[in-house]
């Protein structure tokens, strides 16, 4: 996927704004096909034009879900087969903090919900397509956070209690477990799927909550790293050609690097796996391999 991506199809997720909205533009930019999913259709018709701006005026396909809750992850996974016979690219990218306790539609914690589940159940749901695809990528969106995370397998939902750190950590290292229990399921099928950290960027995150950590998030968005930065790490993943065949691997700043001790626990990634298929049931199961 070096250079030009002429001919090759991507889907993003969280693809209006910060990092997504930069790794949407620049796939598009060097030529591949994106479709685009957002939460907000004003937010993602304003993010197709700035990419028909860039691409030449192709239009990329705005898809809209909102990616807490399981049957709109389902009938995001059907529009998108209905569009496109396969897919060489998927940036699992959308995700958010929580100031307080919120459940989705399906009764869970939204963080779990968000940050982690819909990125399995849609990976999963859109498999067969990748598999059509030559030398496909799945790209997950972790960050750093899950050096502090752990997963508390007996209070998954955070119900005991709650804290936005303790449960967005938690998500994030989720990432990290279903990357590595992904690559080792998919050992041979012809797709690959790494994690990363994008680094601390200047972006939506952290505003959809209340309060001071939102006027914080707000204050200290100067002093960040711009989204286009961000992305990079992104984009190195998903495009990179000495990645190809790399698999189950984390990065940070465009290089590999090794993640937590809690992130290589293969016993724990086998298990949330199995918990994350009971809480999405039915959905598309791999083998154990």
């Amino acid at each position: 996927m070096a250079g030009s991506l002429d001919g090759k199809i991507a889907l993003v997720t969280g693809a209006t704004n910060g990092i997504g909205r930069a790794t949407a533009r620049e796939l598009a930019r060097r030529g591949a096909r994106v479709l685009l999913v957002a939460r907000d259709r004003a937010r993602g018709e304003a993010t197709a034009a700035e990419i028909r701006a860039v691409s030449g005026g192709r239009s990329p396909d705005l898809l809209l879900a909102e990616l807490s809750s399981q049957s709109e992850v389902r009938r995001l996974a059907q529009e998108v087969r209905e569009r496109t016979p396969r897919l060489d690219l998927l940036v699992n990218n959308a995700g958010a903090i929580f100031a307080d306790r919120e459940v989705s539609a399906d009764g869970l914690e939204m963080t779990f919900a968000l940050n982690h589940l819909a990125y399995f159940l849609l990976t999963l749901e859109l498999l067969p397509l990748l598999e059509e695809g030559s030398t496909s990528r799945i790209v997950n969106v972790s960050s750093m956070a899950h050096e502090r995370g752990a997963i508390d397998f007996d209070d998954l939902q955070n119900e005991r209690r709650y804290w936005m750190w303790r449960a967005y950590r938690q998500s994030k290292l989720a990432n990290v477990l279903f990357t590595r229990e992904l690559a080792r399921r998919l050992g041979g099928r012809g797709v690959s799927t790494n994690a990363l950290h994008p680094g601390v960027i200047a972006s939506g995150f952290g505003r959809n909550g209340r309060g001071v950590f939102s006027r914080l998030v707000a204050l200290g968005a100067p002093f960040l790293a711009s989204p286009e930065r961000g992305a990079r790490t992104t984009l190195h993943v998903a495009t990179a050609p000495e990645l190809q065949g790399i698999t189950g691997r984390y990065f940070s700043d465009c290089r590999e690097k090794t993640p937590s001790r809690a992130a290589r626990d293969d016993d724990a990634a086998l298990r949330l796996w199995q918990i994350s298929e009971n809480l999405t049931a039915p959905s598309t199961r791999l083998p154990p391999t």
